[in-house]
């Protein structure tokens, strides 16, 4: 199997940062708002090279998405950032009725999403925030997996006309795709051909996956994992494609086992080709305190618990 190697540990939420401060400097009509969190999104450069273009909103996040699509009319091209739980919970009728129904230009940026928020416990580790943004018509919905996919989806957005949402974390995880991969939205990234199982994730489960497939490979089982980095539209012809390979999937998500990535690949199964799929997700609970570690062990969100439903589903083809 291909081997991907960790350049160095990074948070995604700094790739987002980096992607903003390029952006800064090559389009003057890419705008910044945020609401109160500016260390937290690493929004400091953008501010300080371009004072003029940053809107601290403060903690008022409805008006920050209200802002944000007014500034679209003028052209600008608004970028917002807070915590994925007030990014899309607290201001779901926002997005709803002023950015989605209105098909404005809102690209709605969400760190610290998932359980790997850590310490500061369930009412701020939202798990459905994918399911919420999908269901809305014309949203593009993306979630990234390391440092220097944060920072090219970040750039892509910026060329990309719609609502969007782009969903990062707060920890320090695995940087391990190349930093010149173009980012390409709605295309999934081959990252291991295999012929057993195809393991499909997305967001921190996609460096747990490759991990999964190496201890696989050890037990003589050949997986395939792909990186669904958008959520939607979601590359169906690639899931067909290697479903029709392996006869079984497994998919992995920092979710709730509702709404989000499984669902949708689930979705496509149905419809196209029924095969047997197993889902490593959370299983319809809120989270708690505690360390990323520790909860993405308890909550069974690792390599352990992929290859255990990759043991599981192959014995169901």
């Amino acid at each position: 199997m291909k081997k991907y190697e960790n350049t160095g540990s990074k948070d995604t939420r700094s790739g987002f940062g980096a992607g903003m401060t390029e952006l800064g400097q090559k389009n003057e009509n890419v705008v910044a708002l945020c609401a109160d969190l500016i260390g937290s999104l690493k929004f400091d450069d953008f501010k300080k090279n371009h004072p003029e273009r940053f809107f601290q909103i403060g903690i008022a996040e409805a008006n920050m998405i209200g802002i944000a699509a007014g500034l679209t009319i003028g052209g600008k091209i608004p970028f917002t950032g807070t915590f994925a739980n007030f990014s899309t919970g607290r201001v779901y009728d926002q997005i709803r009725q002023s950015v989605a129904y209105s098909d404005k230009n809102v690209k709605i940026c969400a760190s610290h999403a998932g359980l790997t928020l850590g310490e500061d416990g369930a009412t701020h580790q939202i798990l459905e925030d994918i399911g919420l943004m999908k269901m809305l018509p014309g949203m593009t919905v993306i979630n990234t997996c390391d440092y220097n996919q944060t920072k090219a989806a970040t750039i892509a957005l910026a060329n990309h006309h719609g609502p969007a949402y782009l969903r990062f974390g707060r920890p320090v995880v695995p940087n391990f795709t190349p930093a010149d991969e173009p980012f390409v939205i709605g295309k999934a990234i081959m990252l291991n051909e295999g012929t057993d199982v195809t393991i499909i994730a997305t967001g921190h489960l996609v460096w747990e996956a490759l991990i999964a497939a190496e201890a696989l490979e050890a037990k003589g089982i050949s997986a395939e994992v792909i990186n669904i980095h958008t959520i939607k539209p979601l590359d169906e012809e690639a899931i067909l494609k290697s479903v029709a390979k392996t006869g079984c999937v497994v998919t992995a998500e920092e979710h709730n086992i509702l709404g989000g990535l499984g669902e949708s690949v689930a979705r496509v199964l149905a419809l196209h080709n029924p095969k047997p799929q197993e889902f490593v997700a959370v299983n319809d609970s809120f989270g708690e305190s505690g360390t990323p570690e520790q909860l993405m062990e308890k909550y069974q969100l690792n390599h352990q618990a992929i290859v255990t439903a990759v043991e599981k589903v192959i014995k169901r083809k």
